[in-house]
């Protein structure tokens, strides 16, 4: 259940309950492709950094190591020892990210492995199969999603292919949920608004999606080659389409200023390979923008990565000049102290967006820190 707790302007403060516990939006979601963030955190480190959602992947865990075997062990939550909220993509996005590996019909997609190059067949029921085995919290239903800038005659016929597949994935999510031996009889599904950068298309399939009283709703296609300027158009133009008593969620999105930005747009749920490919390569998050650790200028800077900030990384007392000679050397601590301390970043923006949020000084908070991101390394 969602309920909508404050609003200013478009922007929401609100909170999903669930069977695996209370999402506060707007929120960010760890990604976690493959049971795992990169970077060797595991469950107990996510609960330290403030995560509140995993997102996983359902194409990547159906090929390694498979969702039955997952679903013998009870599921998602349990073989990562992981007890709260769990999103699941729905393999979508793969049809757009393996584009030379996979066919498009009606029926669904038919990929190659990205393993071994074994035939895999994947559509809106295959899709909802596997995520109901691997019992995640919340589903995304099976979509194409298009080149941002593809042409608009492809678009539309993808959209409305999409809006058929929505149908399918429902209909097989009800059947799926009312199962005995089901791991999570009361998994959610969001459905996803396509459309790439046309604005009418996109209004259009919001509001043909809005009517089939689904969890929740994402925008998707986005942050896939068009500009900062054309993804907030595109939201802009769409998100007052969508359910406000539902919660939207903006895939695959972004940047500390993107995360400011769809706030004031009206979203809820962020999720973003970022800060765990960043951390992993020594670029770290702070308030005034992102600091290279490996740039020669820290070698002997005997600092935190940022003064206050209370991840463990720097609570711990960690040098930026430590830190750089791990990464310079090569050392998995590096990588793992970078991640922790980037999604420890993002997490805490999110809780200080909140606070924002219930102050009414969301404005005034998305004005201060855009502001200060452009300070540069500290």
């Amino acid at each position: 259940m969602y309920e909508l707790l404050k609003r200013e302007g478009r922007a929401k403060r609100g909170r999903l309950t669930t069977v695996h516990g209370v999402v506060e939006t707007p929120v960010f979601m760890n990604v976690a492709t493959a049971g795992a963030i990169k970077g060797g955190l595991s469950a107990d480190d996510l609960r330290a950094i403030g995560t509140q959602v995993a997102l996983c992947n359902t194409y990547h865990l159906h090929v390694r190591p498979g969702d039955e075997l997952v679903r013998r062990r009870g599921g998602l939550h349990p073989f990562m020892r992981w007890d709260a909220p769990i999103l699941t993509d729905s393999g979508g996005f793969q049809v757009f990210s393996l584009a030379d590996l996979r066919s498009i019909k009606e029926e669904g997609v038919t990929f190659r492995s990205h393993l071994d190059g074994h035939k895999i067949f994947m559509g809106p029921e295959e899709s909802m199969q596997i995520q109901s085995n691997l019992g995640s919290t919340i589903a995304m239903a099976f979509d194409e999603c298009p080149h941002a800038l593809a042409e608009r005659e492809y678009v539309a016929r993808s959209v409305d292919r999409t809006t058929r597949w929505l149908e399918r994935c429902r209909a097989k999510m009800r059947e799926l949920n009312s199962r005995e031996d089901t791991v999570n009889q009361h998994q959610l599904l969001f459905g996803i608004n396509q459309g790439a950068v046309f604005n009418d298309i996109r209004i259009d399939h919001a509001k043909r999606i809005s009517e089939m009283g689904l969890d929740g709703y994402a925008v998707g296609g986005l942050a896939v080659g068009e500009t900062h300027e054309q993804m907030y158009d595109v939201l802009d133009h769409t998100i007052p389409f969508l359910p406000v008593d539902k919660p939207t969620y903006l895939m695959g999105v972004g940047t500390p200023a993107n995360l400011l930005e769809g706030v004031d747009r009206g979203i809820d749920f962020f999720d973003c390979v970022y800060p765990s490919r960043n951390g992993r390569h020594g670029n770290l998050y702070t308030k005034k923008g992102t600091l290279h650790i490996k740039s020669a200028r820290y070698a002997e800077d005997d600092r935190p990565i940022e003064e206050g900030c209370g991840c463990p990384v720097c609570r711990g007392g960690y040098s930026r000049a430590y830190l750089r000679h791990l990464y310079k050397a090569q050392e998995a601590l590096g990588l793992r102290m970078g991640v922790m301390h980037n999604l420890y970043y993002y997490n805490h923006l999110m809780e200080e967006i909140r606070d924002a949020l219930d102050r009414g000084d969301f404005a005034g908070f998305k004005k201060a820190a855009l502001e200060e991101m452009q300070e540069g390394e500290g």
